[in-house]
C-alpha cells in the first residue's frame, strides 16, 4: 500500500505543472481608449472603452474568446445654419451636440505564444462580432435647417425642423476585428491590447428631396472603423 501511495504521489506531482498549463478558462477585464478612424473621426473624438470577457482554451496555444465591450465617444459641437421658416431665409447659427455609443459582442480565435507560466507573453486574435451603435443628438436651436451626415444617421437635403434631427438613433451591424496584445505576470496577468475593428453599416438615403451637399448623391454609407487600445487584467 505504501508503495502504491508513493507511486500515486509521484504521478500527481508530475501532472501538476501540466494541469496548471492547461487552464480551461481565462477571464479578462480592462479599460482604455477608443479612436475613430478615417471619416468617422470628423464626427467623433477619441473616447473611452471598457471590456470583459472569457477565453476558452482548447489547447496550450489556441483558444476561443468572447468579449463584451461598451464604448463611448463624444462629438465636437457642429455649427448649422438655422432659419425660422422652411424657406431658409435670414439664417442664423445654431449648434448640434452629439455622442456615439456602442455595445459590442466579439467572438475571436486566439493564438498565444509561449507557456501559461511565462512572465512575458504575447497573442494575436481575430474574428467577428455584433455592434449595436447608438448616436445621440441634442441642440438648443429651434427652427429649420438642412443637414446630411451618415454617421449621425440623418440626411435631409431639404429644409427640416431641428426637432426632427435631434434624438437617439441606433443601428445593429456586423463587424470584424483583428489585433494582438502583450501579457506580463504569472497567474494573474496584466495585458496591453490593440485591435482594429471594421463595422459594415447600413446606408442612409436622402429624405425630402433637395440637393445633397455631400459626395454621395444617392446614398451614404455608415460603415466605420475603430481602434481600441485596452489595458487590463487576465486571471
Amino acid at each position: 500500500m505504501r508503495k502504491l501511495l508513493t507511486a500515486l504521489s509521484v504521478v500527481l506531482l508530475a501532472a501538476t505543472p501540466a494541469l496548471a498549463q492547461e487552464k480551461p478558462v481565462d477571464f479578462n477585464f480592462g479599460f482604455g481608449w477608443i479612436f475613430p478612424v478615417s471619416d468617422l473621426k470628423n464626427d467623433f473624438d477619441a473616447g473611452w472603452t471598457g471590456t470583459l470577457g472569457a477565453t476558452f482554451n482548447t489547447s496550450k496555444n489556441l483558444g476561443f474568446r468572447v468579449d463584451y465591450s461598451y464604448d463611448h465617444m463624444k462629438g465636437p459641437d457642429k455649427t448649422i445654419q438655422i432659419s425660422q421658416t422652411p424657406i431658409l431665409a435670414n439664417l442664423t447659427n445654431g449648434i448640434i451636440q452629439s455622442n456615439h455609443q456602442m455595445h459590442v459582442l466579439d467572438f475571436d480565435l486566439v493564438y498565444k505564444a509561449g507557456s501559461h507560466d511565462s512572465p512575458v507573453g504575447g497573442y494575436v486574435l481575430g474574428g467577428a462580432g455584433y455592434y449595436h451603435r447608438i448616436v445621440q443628438l441634442t441642440s438648443p436651436a429651434v427652427g429649420y435647417t438642412t443637414i446630411c451626415d451618415p454617421y449621425w444617421y440623418v440626411c435631409y437635403p431639404a429644409a427640416v425642423a431641428v426637432d426632427q434631427i435631434i434624438g437617439d438613433r441606433s443601428s445593429n451591424d456586423f463587424g470584424i476585428n483583428f489585433g494582438g496584445g502583450v501579457t506580463f505576470g504569472h497567474e494573474a496577468k496584466f495585458y496591453v491590447e490593440a485591435r482594429y475593428s471594421y463595422v459594415f453599416g447600413k446606408t442612409i438615403s436622402p429624405v425630402g428631396g433637395g440637393t445633397l451637399p455631400t459626395a454621395c448623391p444617392n446614398s451614404c454609407s455608415t460603415s466605420a472603423s475603430y481602434f481600441p487600445l485596452i489595458f487590463g487584467v487576465k486571471f
